[in-house]
């Protein structure tokens, strides 16, 4: 469908499509990669707490609370901290920040699909550097000239890490560059390169609270690298939009990070979760890639990936599959609880009879 009415840019854009948030009763879902454990108590108390008569009010623009909250979290000064709504507006704001009008910017070819949306809606040229064979990230193919390199680490949707020190070596061999580390899943398994951004000025880390903190409703993501990085990122944010999280918003991911004991605790037992599905998988014959993050990149040498899809669909599962070349035989797989994991065993069980 098109329209007289659209511009040229409109007209080609390819938009991202989210996982399906289905509307069925009883449906054991592990297609978002949403953290099955519910956030914090304090959390919800604080977002109690804060629902009141000041909901008036425009909430402080530059999120001064969840900056230094951040901050004191790992270890760097307030300058070096920004937010968004949502990793997704923070990686929106690197795109044109950093990357706009340069050369091709890299990023590998099977990784997260909004980074080629942003390059059409922003109208970036870029190259896709294939993983090596075993779907990890080949660091000497990331040297040369290039308008700037973005990966999550680890991957989305192979799961694989890369080392601290081969992400290093990365940042290191590109100082006339931006590179961007996607860290969304690094709670489950990685190491977080944030530790780097003192030595490396090129270096920006962006993580989100959606998955370990399991806050994917409340839309909180954020940035952290060298104060120069910060302040290009608060002059395309405040170009775009003031406001960014709203006051219930930023006394929740306070919360969040107040309480450190529940985020380690719940970070441990979707770790757990994930190991004693793999487990349950490779005894049914699928063979998965290693994962550091909260989900399970998997296939099966009987079925192809979307028939299984469709099949767990039919008995009130539903998982990811990717139809795209090198990982079409794959399924994504949420870790669940322990119940969902039964239920979602039980129908593959079903399935491979």
């Amino acid at each position: 469908m098109t329209s007289k009415y659209w511009s040229d840019l409109v007209a080609q854009l390819d938009p991202y499509v989210p996982g399906e948030q289905p509307n069925i009763a009883n449906l054991v879902k592990l297609n978002t990669n949403e953290n099955p454990f519910g956030p914090s108590p304090r959390v919800l108390e604080a977002i109690r707490a804060a629902t009141g008569d000041n909901l008036r009010l425009y909430p402080p623009p530059d999120a001064d609370r969840l900056k230094a909250a951040i901050a004191a979290c790992h270890g760097v000064a307030v300058a070096q901290v920004f937010v968004g709504n949502g990793s997704d507006e923070v990686l929106a704001h690197v795109f044109q920040a950093f990357f706009s009008g340069r050369r091709d910017i890299l990023f590998p070819d099977i990784t997260y699909s909004f980074y080629p949306v942003y390059c059409g809606l922003y109208r970036i040229g870029y190259r896709a550097v294939p993983l090596a064979e075993d779907f990890t990230l080949a660091v000497a193919d990331y040297r040369g000239e290039n308008g700037g390199i973005i990966f999550p680490n680890p991957n989305a949707p192979t799961g694989v890490a890369l080392p601290l020190g081969a992400v290093e070596s990365l940042v290191a061999a590109n100082g006339d560059s931006v590179v961007v580390v996607d860290e969304a899943y690094v709670d489950f398994g990685a190491e977080s390169a944030i530790a780097l951004v003192d030595r490396h000025p090129n270096l920006l880390v962006v993580q989100t609270l959606s998955k370990s903190r399991s806050l994917a409703g409340l839309r909180v993501g954020f940035a952290i690298g060298h104060p120069v990085l910060i302040e290009g990122l608060e002059r395309v944010k405040n170009s775009f939009n003031s406001y960014p999280l709203d006051q219930l918003a930023i006394a929740g991911a306070v919360a969040s990070f107040e309480d450190d004991a529940y985020f380690q605790q719940m970070r441990s037992l979707v770790i757990d979760n994930r190991e004693q599905l793999r487990q349950a998988l490779t005894a049914r014959g699928f063979a998965s890639l290693p994962s550091s993050a909260n989900f399970l990149f998997t296939r099966h040498p009987d079925f192809g990936g979307a028939e299984l899809a469709a099949r767990l669909r039919d008995r009130g599962v539903v998982v990811r599959h990717f139809n795209k070349e090198r990982i079409h035989p794959f399924l994504r797989i949420t870790v669940g609880t322990a119940e969902q994991q039964q239920r979602l065993l039980s129908a593959l069980d079903d399935i491979l009879a």
